[in-house]
């Protein structure tokens, strides 16, 4: 059988294995044993799997391919961030980035091949949608940057953020397929609890993932609560009023009793006057939530500066006299272009 008519063995379930191997004459259990060894033990290679016989990785060799990732550069920020060059088995290209604090280690995750969107303060926005990425793509970048939290801060992967490249609710059923891998007990066993899913915002899909029952954390990139104003800096938005936004927000609440992350940055003549805090404010108490204020970083673009510290106090002051809880999140590997926005392949 020709490489090109090989099946990625990672697009079937547990179940096919072990049909592959019964329709070959072999025992059942040995699709149990291969299951592991790719969803589990995160091999790379058909040689890896050291408890099947040669005859059988050999039998796997020759109908199957493993079209796993490869890091093909690495760059290190003097914050101790990391972002990885992902090369997919096509050649084509994402960026992943570790970023350690004293207390945790997250992997930021992409979803995509560019961008589906065109958030006007994005890098990758600004790169095509190529495609994409499978669920053993993500599921990969996640193993390889657990690898490197072992190998450069001795612990763990702590926390997973779906902050990469790419819309991931544009790419739903492979986002959640990944995800149920990474928590899956026959996995990698982590609670969904410690992975959040970050969204520009499309309503529909804020629900149908209410409706589906996920147990991970929402994250809605908002950056402003005043329509005229969004739709300038996220043209896309046109086609999602805020009021529908809003409603998918509550809804998911309703369904599944968990806040949401509302991610805003601030910038110089564009959401920094009283009326955009205040807006902020009344969807604030219209969704359980808390801000997370970002600190923007340059993508070259002249018309985004970010809001002096003035002006970030003032967002402050208004949420917490309206007992809305905010913090601010300072950006990390923004040396090496890791940070938000920041990703666009300039390798």
């Amino acid at each position: 059988m020709s490489t090109t008519e090989k099946r990625d063995i990672r697009a079937l379930s547990q179940q096919e294995l072990r049909g592959f191997f019964v329709e070959k004459g072999e025992k059942p259990f040995r699709g149990d044993q291969v299951f592991e060894w790719l969803w589990h033990k995160g091999a790379h290679h058909f040689d890896d799997m050291t408890n099947l016989s040669l005859a059988l990785r050999t039998l796997l060799e020759e109908h199957f391919s493993i079209n796993h990732i490869a890091i093909s550069r690495m760059q290190q920020s003097k914050d101790g961030t990391i972002k990885n060059a992902v090369t997919l088995h096509d050649d084509m290209i994402v960026e992943s980035v570790l970023i350690p604090t004293p207390k945790r280690t997250t992997a930021c995750v992409s979803s995509q091949v560019g961008c589906s969107l065109n958030c006007q303060f994005c890098a990758t926005a600004k790169l095509k949608r190529m495609r994409n990425l499978n669920p053993d793509e993500i599921f990969d970048q996640v193993i390889a940057i657990n690898q490197q939290s072992q190998k450069y801060f001795g612990r763990k992967l702590s926390n997973i953020v779906f902050m990469g490249m790419g819309e991931p609710l544009m790419n739903y059923n492979n986002v959640i397929k990944a995800i149920d891998k990474i928590t899956a007990e026959k996995g990698l066993q982590m609670s969904p609890k410690r992975i959040t899913l970050s969204t520009s915002g499309i309503p529909k899909m804020i629900k149908k993932m209410a409706d589906d029952g996920v147990k991970f954390n929402l994250a809605l990139s908002l950056h402003s609560a005043i329509q005229e104003v969004r739709e300038k800096i996220m043209p896309f938005c046109s086609k999602f009023p805020l009021e529908d936004l809003i409603e998918s927000l509550q809804y998911w609440f309703e369904k599944t009793g968990r806040i949401t992350t509302l991610e805003y940055l601030i910038w110089k003549g564009i959401n920094d006057r009283e009326e955009d805090r205040n807006a902020l404010v009344d969807f604030a108490k219209k969704v359980p939530c808390k801000v997370n204020i970002i600190t923007y970083n340059s993508i070259d673009e002249d018309r985004f500066v970010q809001a002096g510290p003035v002006t970030v106090k003032a967002y402050v002051d208004i949420l917490e006299k309206n007992r809305i809880p905010v913090t601010i999140r300072r950006s990390r590997g923004e040396d090496i272009d890791a940070a938000c926005g920041q990703l666009a392949n300039k390798f």
